[in-house]
């Protein structure tokens, strides 16, 4: 089987599984596990492009196959999914909660009251898997004897995944006990400005781009073999290119700092607050 098809039951499947939930909560105009099914869908993808060719000789050909134990995959196959199984297990049950909490996600106010509108938003959820995911998704189609010893660059890349995640963990929860004491009356402060919120106005974001630079330089080694062609990682790139995209330009900082500006715009501490914090990168520009 060519390398590049076993990548098409693992997109189908990512597409399959959110059009499935949209066919359930669109209807409903119900966006509160919105996050909770791109957790699942992501968990799901990762397992499908692992196992797909056993699951492919029991279910599809009838053949009497077990699946194989973890043993028999590659350690970088076996890295690289469960990097990608705790991020995503990690962000989504604290998404899901956080809007199970709220009793939904105000950022879908208007968008679920709009079938179609609502309907792409899950369809834009599987394009998110599908693009984000290569990394894992190349290095799962290869088989098993193909993949490189681990070496310098992949512990490097961990220790770049590693890092990123307690960045997005600390970050958040930095926010979460703000938000807590703020309800408590321990403070009156509008917006968080200590912690990590002091060198970046969106520091957990920051972290979220170094997770999945991260995950693609761990694939790289096993992309470079002779099992894909050239440019394959460059292909993989896309991952991180179109996460740091995404939230650096449409889904993540934009909307937050326009909701920013519209609550605290006239106060001076905002003000300074914008003009002094980076708003991505600590290194970098506060606009």
């Amino acid at each position: 089987m060519p390398v590049f098809s076993r990548l098409v039951p693992v997109v189908a499947g990512a597409y399959g599984l959110q059009a499935l939930f949209a066919l359930i909560f669109v209807p409903q105009q119900n966006e509160t596990y919105y996050d909770l099914g791109g957790a699942i869908g992501w968990v799901s993808s990762a397992f499908l492009s692992l196992y797909y060719p056993a699951l492919k000789a029991r279910f599809w050909d009838g053949l009497p196959v077990a699946l194989p134990p973890l043993a028999s995959f590659a350690p970088r196959q076996i890295l690289l999914t469960a990097a990608l199984g705790i991020w995503s297990v990690r962000l989504g049950s604290f998404l899901a909660m956080r809007a199970i909490k709220a009793g939904g996600d105000s950022r879908f106010d208007e968008i679920k009251k709009q079938p179609k509108k609502f309907t792409y938003y899950w369809m834009a959820q599987a394009t998110w898997i599908t693009l984000v995911g290569l990394p894992v998704f190349l290095v799962n189609a290869l088989p098993s004897r193909v993949h490189p010893a681990l070496g310098t660059r992949d512990y490097v890349a961990l220790g770049i995944y590693a890092s990123s995640l307690l960045l997005e963990v600390v970050a958040d929860r930095q926010k979460s006990s703000w938000r807590k004491a703020k309800e408590n009356k321990q403070h009156d402060e509008k917006f968080i400005t200590s912690g990590l919120w002091s060198i970046s106005r969106h520091p957990n974001y920051v972290g979220e781009v170094g997770i999945w630079t991260g995950i693609w330089a761990l694939s790289t080694a096993s992309l470079q073999t002779m099992s894909y062609p050239r440019g394959t990682v460059a292909l993989a790139a896309l991952s991180p290119l179109f996460t740091w995209f995404l939230i650096r330009n449409v889904s993540g900082v934009p909307p937050l700092e326009r909701a920013g500006d519209k609550k605290f715009g006239d106060d001076r501490r905002y003000q300074a607050y914008k003009n002094s914090v980076p708003i991505f990168w600590p290194w970098g520009s506060t606009k």
